[in-house]
């Protein structure tokens, strides 16, 4: 009863552990079928909020609603380039619509850039003219490039207040004050920072350059945000999407400088004649020695060489190639008597030398070249001439070069070779705080969205292919290992049992011991109990008929696997009078 109850035991065990893989491999289904459907319900579609008009008041703020045709005017006006006499005309079209790339707010509109390859210009007028005398001046607008941006402004420029100034006429010569924003176009990659400052003494206005500008932002359909403050001491702070990318004094990050040289060179001054410029001389008083010999040779011959024992002086250096033979087509009567190509005497390779024995060159020690004088310190050296300076008849001195010009208007006067770049939520005013508070409201908003539009829309990474059962190694995962190379061994003994036996024989070779030895196990344990459970022979017999049926198929899969290697191998062997591949 004992043995009846292990084998039971070891039985049931058996049968356990078969359904605990098939269950595994259900389990494993349903996980990955319930981790699809979790994964398809988590990437619905992103919520969006509906655009409002926002409160924030400033000296001029654009948000493109309904009525913004009141506002802006295309300009179609001639753009004059003093490098040609080639006249280009503003032909670039202009819409107001929602972007078509990452769209975040539903019916938030922008102003686009429609033509690729075009110049482009439009201009809205201020309710009044901004002064920036007494106050901060912050400049803030969001750039979507749509279809990226290779080549192409990006820019605003805020106008010089003027009369005058017809919107229909904007042109790159209508006079600004600020020119700021991206600007991208092989090498150059910059956010521009451009203001024009008068000078007090001709009236003449020059471009001041900030120095080392920051890099713009270069990304396709996500929304960025350029931030200019200028504040009343001359301190200025360039935000790119609300981080600080450059901070800096106007007075000392730009060029050409606000305020010229209090001091410049006297245009009057020359150098005198008898100005003597050279630090070094050759000494004068120098001579060249007596025994100073300028004919002596670099090298001279060693006579005290001699010539190799083992040297063939008899021997050439070259023969004639003994193995070439005359072409058969050779006529010595036309082509002339037949020369045998030569080659290097084959005696010399292992000898010092062939042929004429000459000794060799050494370095002359006599030798000192062509003798030149020392040089020495000048002794009527001056020093390096420069004129004298003068005060500056055009000097001055503007203290507070953040006191810009009265502005008017704001224009958009670019190319670009990239159509359907979107300007939206320009805020021009002097409130920091607030310029804050519209970035919350906006670019905030949009921004995450639009991360999480191009994340959506992103392929979904490839997987990683799942490691081949050639590729496990037990010490890894012993169950899965078995499994896998049991698993792999079935589906192709399904089609073809020889090539499973070829590829895997430690699993043909387990199967069959594994087989013998149920075989073994039940029959020893029959024979100890004439009448074991009904359940037991029924479970025994079963075992011992699939471990019979499982012998007989790796026997006859084995046999035929010898017999078509062996036919295989007397194949290769026929073809070719070499060893078998």
């Amino acid at each position: 009863m004992r043995v009846n109850a292990v084998l039971a035991t070891a039985l049931y065990s058996s049968a356990a552990l078969l359904g605990q893989v098939r269950a595994d491999d259900t389990d494993d289904a349903v996980e990955s079928s319930s981790t699809s459907i979790e994964e398809t319900s988590t990437t619905s579609a992103i919520e969006k909020p509906t655009f409002t008009p926002s409160k924030i008041k400033a000296d001029f703020f654009e948000q493109f609603t309904d009525d913004w045709d009141s506002r802006w005017k295309p300009s179609h006006a001639k753009k004059e380039d003093s490098k040609t006499t080639e006249e280009w005309a503003y032909v670039g079209e202009w819409a107001v619509e929602e972007p078509h790339v990452f769209k975040a707010i539903e019916q938030d509109k922008g102003l686009v850039v429609k033509n690729p390859a075009a110049h482009h210009a439009i201009s809205a007028k201020f309710p009044k003219k901004i002064d920036n005398k007494k106050n901060t001046l912050v400049v803030q607008y969001e750039v979507k490039l749509q279809n990226g941006l290779e080549c192409g402004g990006a820019y605003m420029k805020l106008l010089q207040d003027n009369k005058a100034l017809h919107a229909e006429e904007f042109s790159n010569a209508s006079p600004y004050v600020i020119m700021f924003g991206p600007d991208k176009c092989g090498a150059t990659n910059k956010v521009h920072f451009i203001f024009k400052h008068k000078n007090p003494k001709t009236g003449e206005y020059e471009e001041k350059h900030l120095k080392s500008a920051p890099s713009a932002k270069i990304t396709k359909g996500t929304t960025n945000l350029y931030t200019l403050i200028v504040y009343e001491d001359n301190e200025f702070e360039i935000k790119i999407n609300g981080e600080s990318s450059k901070k800096g004094n106007l007075l000392e990050d730009f060029t050409p400088s606000v305020n010229p040289d209090k001091e410049i060179d006297d245009p009057k001054d020359t150098k005198p004649e008898d100005w003597v410029d050279e630090a070094r001389i050759a000494d004068p008083e120098a001579t060249k020695p007596e025994d100073w010999d300028e004919d002596a040779p670099f090298e001279i011959i060693d006579e005290e060489a001699t010539k190799p024992d083992d040297w063939l002086e008899d021997e050439p250096t070259m023969i004639s190639d003994p193995e070439a033979e005359k072409p058969e087509d050779w006529d010595d009567e036309e082509d002339g008597d037949w020369i045998p190509p030569t080659v290097p005497n084959p005696k010399c390779e292992e000898v010092s030398g062939c042929g004429k024995w000459e000794p060799p060159t050494k370095k002359n020690p006599a030798y000192k070249g062509k003798w030149t004088p020392e040089y020495i310190d000048n002794p009527a050296y001056k020093g390096v001439w420069a004129p004298a300076k003068i005060p500056n008849p055009d000097y001055f001195e503007d203290k507070t070069p953040s006191k810009f010009e009265p502005m008017g208007a704001i224009g958009f006067e670019i190319w670009t070779m990239q159509s359907d770049i979107l300007f939206d939520n320009i805020y021009i005013g002097h409130s920091v705080g607030d310029a804050e508070k519209l970035k919350a409201e906006t670019y905030d908003v949009k921004h995450a969205i639009e991360v999480a539009e191009e994340e959506a829309s992103k392929p979904p990474p490839a997987k990683e292919s799942p490691k081949s059962p050639m590729d496990l190694k037990f010490m890894d995962d012993p169950v899965h290992y078995v499994r896998e190379k049991v698993d792999l061994f079935w589906a192709i003994a399904k089609n073809d049992p020889v090539e499973a036996v070829k590829a895997l024989p430690e699993v043909a070779g387990g199967i069959g011991a594994l087989a013998v030895t149920v075989i073994a196990l039940i029959v020893g344990i029959v024979g100890l109990s004439a009448a074991p459970p009904p359940q037991v022979q029924k479970a025994a017999e079963k075992v011992k008929q699939t471990a019979m049926d499982t012998k007989d198929q790796v026997v006859d899969a084995a046999s035929t696997a010898t017999e078509k290697s062996q036919a295989e191998l007397n194949k290769r062997t026929t073809r070719s009078s070499g060893p078998a591949e």
